[in-house]
């Protein structure tokens, strides 16, 4: 970089400083997207590094996946929950995808997710992606997909039902909310591949191992592992 390159930057910084997604102070040299104390404070899962973790166990005997992980704890009222609204449903994409290169990278490094083929994000309806104007867990899935070196496949599932949505829902009502609400378009793209399904959130898990059911459905060769942004402890059995 330039001397000129560095003090237009410098510049820039001064007049419009970049803020961390989640606690609001100014980015530094160096920093994206979320500030260093915020990534080392991070309320980390560690169960990329777990075959065996509770979002693995919380599949069992409904969905036969072959990994499942979550990267960080969903916690209310927290800079981190902002985070993940503004990129579910302010427009903030770049965040979205920003944060699953830095989810991929841990992916990646642990050798659990080495055989991926491919990532499938979860799709959204058309409607509800239109009055968005984008699916949040395609920018994840590119991050991500971007750290393990492989394709996102963005048009083999799609999802036919636009489902209310499954705050507030027990977890019997969440799994009806969510039952015949996928669809494989393309079973030939996803056969025979290790698919890695990615979405944001993840509660009770109805919504993920739905579109889990359905790949293995339609793509009975191929193997399917899961990965969360964020899941909740609650959720999971899992205290604090």
């Amino acid at each position: 970089m330039s001397i000129l390159s560095e003090l237009f930057d410098d510049l820039t910084a001064l007049l419009f400083p970049r803020r961390c997604a989640v606690c609001g102070t100014p980015l530094v040299r160096g920093e994206r997207t979320v500030c260093t104390l915020c990534r080392t404070t991070a309320p980390m899962t560690g169960y990329w590094r777990e075959a065996d973790n509770p979002v693995f166990r919380r599949c069992w005997g409904l969905v036969p996946v072959e990994r499942a992980s979550g990267f960080l704890f969903f916690v209310q009222g927290s800079g981190w929950r902002e985070l993940i609204h503004a990129f579910k449903y302010r427009g903030a994409w770049r965040t979205a995808r920003e944060m699953g290169a830095w989810y991929g990278h841990f992916l990646a490094e642990s050798g659990l997710y080495g055989d991926v083929d491919l990532v499938v994000p979860l799709p959204l309806h058309p409607f509800k992606r239109c009055r968005r104007g984008y699916n949040q867990a395609e920018y994840l899935a590119e991050g991500i997909a971007r750290q393990l070196g492989v394709p996102v496949e963005r048009h083999a599932v799609c999802r036919r039902r636009n489902t209310a949505s499954q705050a507030r829902k027990a977890l019997r009502e969440r799994a009806a909310n969510v039952e015949g609400a996928f669809a494989v378009r393309r079973p030939e793209r996803l056969a025979g591949r290790h698919v890695l399904l990615v979405d944001d959130v993840m509660t009770t898990g109805s919504t993920l191992l739905a579109c889990a059911a359905e790949i293995l459905r339609a793509a009975p060769d191929c193997r399917v592992s899961l990965a969360a942004f964020a899941v909740s402890r609650r959720e999971l059995g899992v205290k604090e």
